[in-house]
């Protein structure tokens, strides 16, 4: 069997059963087809006899068996079979985002929801080492029910002898599509997946909001952290997944849920007979250019609707302005409207039960102030008075609730950052505000690390008897540490804390958990150790609140 004899009807191994191209890429060729095993459908990669290809696609094959992260299509098989090496993948049904962009860009919430859940299964893939190596709008796939999900991880780098890729250059990758989503536009010198090169003044990259109106402020920064060179207004460049997905999930939020329209672009496009199921791998060639002019389109026959404003325009426009009332003079009353009499009366009465009121109050708190006054030196007349304790200048040190000076995230054996931002709101003393963990593959974080959490300073040594901690999502377990030896100092690595307090599989809620009396620190470690499963499927912890007490 050689790659040409490879045909629709051929059993491939014994067990797929092939049936129709979908690509061909250099030579390779890419097959639906059905694995006859398991009934189900898959994707088939085909090298021709003596490709030197094959030791690539080895390779990359083994490096996919380390993204365990559900929105990545897995790689479920990979052998020589009568000379011919194949590559077995999983199928998705969906609707790449290079043909969503041919109808026009995204809302600025889906873009940023679509490049956050990317930038979160790269998080994860980076965290083994490893890149993807030809993240584009053709590698990314929107499901049937609203889902994202990436094609070819390293396999797609291997098909095109373009290399293993890094975690930079994914990065990069990314931020492009994140730019032409909201655009429309391919931020490159040349046309690319079918959209026209984004504009560029001076040499430079013109940002989204200055191509097209209605991007959020939000994501045109973003966006110019990741492409600029460097990005303006001396913003820190974005170099990791994991600082796009803080930066992103900061404006779009942790949900996994789609944002309005994306699912229903896809069933609809599908119902209408637009989509295409193969179309979900890496065509052989960028499609034509588009009309560089900006031309309407119809909802119809994609089913994909016009764009609309992902955020209140009128938040970065301005105030707005109220219209005064039809056949009126402004003031809210008709013309042919006779005043109200008695309306200056009845606030002057007002008024004066105001100040009156006011005044029997401060008669009460100076007839009470004397009282108490009276009761002092009573009491200081009497024989207790002297074996009674004395107050003190200085607050007490034990009791009450301690003071939180600043906080931060603790990722010691990851990549640093577990969305730093959103710290704050654990002290805030709003429970509705919290901070949450990146996503993980399974509640042990994944396996890839001990542990993640948030440093509390308290500003100085301080006493401690109890943390409480409010979570989110039943089965979180979870540690209260502090400083091995000199507890004024902050320690980098987790072999520098020491436990004082445990909980196991704790349920949602608040949990306390109470520390020695002798207990004192400068610096408390929250240190979550398994994680909730959420509403994704994947595995997060969630805290709302933290009161440390004296």
């Amino acid at each position: 069997m050689s790659n040409q004899t490879v045909s629709p009807g051929a059993l491939l191994a014994g067990r797929y059963r092939i049936a129709e191209l979908l690509a061909e890429i250099d030579g390779a060729r890419v097959w639906r087809a059905v694995d006859e095993v398991l009934s189900r459908a898959v994707v088939v990669d085909v090298l021709p006899v003596g490709d030197p290809r094959t030791n690539l696609l080895f390779d990359a094959a083994r490096r996919a068996a380390a993204a365990n992260d559900p929105r990545f299509l897995r790689v479920l098989d990979c052998d020589v079979h009568d000379g011919v090496t194949y590559c077995v993948r999983e199928w998705s049904g969906g609707r790449p985002l290079e043909r969503m962009l041919g109808t026009g860009p995204l809302t600025g919430q889906q873009a940023g929801w679509l490049a956050r859940e990317v930038s979160e299964a790269l998080e994860n893939l980076h965290r083994t080492g490893y890149a993807h190596g030809a993240i584009s709008p053709a590698t990314v796939v929107v499901t049937d029910a609203g889902a994202i999900k990436v094609v070819g991880v390293a396999t797609e780098a291997a098909l095109r002898s373009s290399g293993a890729g890094s975690p930079e250059e994914d990065v990069h990758s990314l931020g492009e599509l994140l730019y032409a989503s909201l655009t429309g536009r391919w931020p490159g010198p040349a046309p690319a997946w079918g959209l026209q090169p984004a504009p560029v003044e001076h040499g430079r990259l013109l940002s989204p909001r200055q191509v097209r109106a209605g991007v959020p402020r939000s994501l045109d920064d973003i966006s110019d952290r990741l492409l600029g060179d460097p990005p303006r207004h001396h913003a820190p460049p974005i170099t990791s997944a994991a600082g796009l997905s803080a930066a992103l999930s900061g404006v779009v939020g942790s949900s996994h849920e789609p944002p309005n329209q994306m699912d229903e672009t896809v069933q609809v496009a599908r119902q209408n007979g637009s989509i295409d199921d193969a179309t979900q791998v890496v065509p052989p060639a960028a499609p034509p250019a588009l009309d560089p002019s900006p031309q309407p389109y119809d909802p119809q026959p994609t089913g994909y609707r016009p764009p609309q404003p992902a955020y209140n325009a009128a938040a970065e426009t301005g105030p707005v302005r109220r219209q005064p009332p039809a056949n009126g003079n402004g003031n809210g009353r008709r013309r042919d409207e006779p005043k109200r009499k008695g309306s200056w009366g009845g606030r002057i009465l007002i008024l004066l039960a105001i100040l009156a009121l006011l005044s029997v109050v401060a008669m009460a708190q100076f007839l009470l102030k004397g009282a108490m006054n009276n009761d002092k030196s009573s009491s200081g007349n009497s024989p207790s008075a002297s074996s009674a304790p004395q107050s003190s200048t200085t607050p007490s040190t034990t009791g009450g609730k301690a003071t939180i000076a600043s906080a931060k995230d603790f990722d010691p054996d990851g990549d640093k950052t577990e969305h730093p931002k959103d710290v704050p709101n654990t002290y805030d003393g709003d429970p509705s505000t919290t901070w949450t963990t990146m996503s993980y593959s399974r509640p042990n974080l994944g396996g890839l690390k001990p542990g993640v959490g948030i440093i509390y300073n308290l500003g100085a040594k301080t006493p401690i008897s109890s943390v409480a901690v409010t979570l989110k999502g039943d089965g979180t377990s979870l540690q209260v540490l502090i400083p091995k030896g000199d507890t004024t100092t902050s320690p980098d690595t987790i072999d520098g804390w020491a436990p004082v307090a445990t909980k196991e599989d704790q349920p949602e809620g608040t949990v306390t958990l109470p520390v020695s009396a002798s207990t004192e620190t400068q610096y408390v470690l929250v240190w979550l150790t398994k994680l909730p499963k959420d509403d994704g499927g994947k595995y997060r912890g969630t805290i709302s609140e933290v009161a440390i007490q004296k």
